[in-house]
């Protein structure tokens, strides 16, 4: 798995493949190709805490400007989809647990009407609505 992980590149077409020196093997996901499975804070909450999410890989993602969590909504039933950006592009979906998790540190932001998310590294992340 580690080794498939290391090779995984996505093109600028959103494609998804396993790269070799010697060839390129494209992998259809379904949604992300990696799972977040553990969140850690560092420091205090606000804008000075910095979140490190890792994936099953034991890679590790510190939540930032290059790094985002992005949590797309679905519009019919309003159900969230958590991510956060790993590297070249790929996307770790956020466990149903680790998404709790960020969900229970989350706190109100003044910029964003009734949106309650987290602080990483400077970055608001929003997770959701408050209500």
């Amino acid at each position: 798995m580690k080794l498939f992980s290391r090779i995984m590149r996505k093109d600028p077409d959103g494609q998804i493949s396993l790269v070799t020196p010697y060839e390129k093997v494209i992998v259809h996901v379904e949604d992300a190709p990696f799972v977040a499975v553990r969140v850690d804070r560092a420091g205090e909450p606000g804008a000075a805490a910095a979140f490190a999410i890792a994936d099953g890989r034991a890679d590790v993602a510190l939540a930032g400007v290059e790094q985002p969590i992005l949590v797309e909504i679905d519009p019919d039933s309003h159900e969230p989809s958590p991510y956060v950006l790993v590297r070249g592009g790929l996307e770790a979906k956020l466990s149903r647990p680790v998404f709790y998790e960020l969900a229970d540190m989350a706190e109100a932001f003044e910029g964003a009407a009734g949106q309650l998310g987290v602080w990483s590294q400077g970055q608001f992340f929003e997770l959701g609505p408050a209500a």
